[in-house]
């Protein structure tokens, strides 16, 4: 993390990250498994669902942050924006659209702030489990309504033992990203697809050891970055660089696995 950022301001800037979680929870969850209408926003390309809820929490949460903030930018799944200050949240009202519009809790909100696009802080929030997610300034950390601790990556250094997750086979960029991702799966113990947000979380408290994808955003990406690093896990992209501006991703719980996986992946 830079070293310009004062203790005082990360608290700050966290417990104004919790503040967003609880407003966009409070827009979300009328609408979840309440659904009276889905878009699809696509455009004649992979169906690429948006509902309501999406919307309503994401104005809600950009108000919020005009009004705190005003001198910080704002990017958003649904409205957009450009990383143009220094300081810039990213939001992701409803990660996972596809089982939040099959009535699925693999579904979150992600917030992030970045500075000069590099990660100062992540959140998810899963409302409906009452679950939440955070990096704090060293660590990373879990609650639910028995309490919050700290939360680790498991040690996992052999990929054969490996448990792998990514959110959908359909995602895949290319047919090469699927070769590639086939050739890694066949190497692993185990791989399950489904989870966005959640399976990257589940990773960082040590139920899983590798997410890999494609075609990711930055509000994809961005928020999770801190939550698995600080856990003591790393996010880089397929090649080996940084992964916060969304494209191609691996997470590793255990840092000695990511070289075998990136030899794998890089081709």
């Amino acid at each position: 993390m830079p070293g310009d950022v004062k203790e005082t301001e990360f608290d700050a800037y966290l417990a104004f990250a919790h503040r967003l979680a609880d407003m966009s929870a409070a827009a979300v969850m009328p609408h979840f498994r309440n659904l009276s209408s889905v878009e699809d926003k696509s455009e004649g390309r992979a169906y690429d669902p948006v509902t309501s809820a999406d919307r309503q929490a994401e104005q809600v949460m950009r108000a919020e942050i005009a009004a705190s903030w005003p001198d910080h930018g704002v990017r958003g799944e649904e409205f957009g924006g450009a990383a143009d200050k220094d300081y810039c949240w990213l939001v992701d009202p409803v990660d996972g659209t596809r089982p939040f519009i099959m009535g699925l809790p693999l579904w979150g909100t992600l917030i992030a702030l970045t500075k000069n696009t590099e990660p100062l802080l992540g959140l998810m929030n899963q409302p409906f489990t009452g679950e939440r997610f955070w990096s704090g300034e060293n660590l990373s950390y879990y609650c639910n309504a028995e309490g919050e601790r700290a939360i680790t990556t498991r040690a996992c250094p052999n990929i054969a033992d490996a448990i792998l997750s990514s959110t959908s086979p359909d995602l895949f960029a290319t047919p090469q990203d699927e070769e590639r991702f086939d050739a890694l799966s066949a190497r692993v113990r185990m791989r399950w697809f489904g989870g966005d947000c959640y399976a990257y979380c589940l990773l960082a408290a040590g139920h899983i050891d590798l997410v890999v994808e494609s075609g990711l955003s930055a509000h994809d990406i961005a928020p999770l970055i801190p939550i698995i690093e600080r856990a003591g896990g790393c996010v880089t992209s397929w090649t080996g660089g940084p992964a916060a501006e969304g494209g191609h991703a691996v997470a590793c719980g255990d840092p000695a696995l990511h070289e075998t996986v990136l030899k794998t992946l890089s081709g």
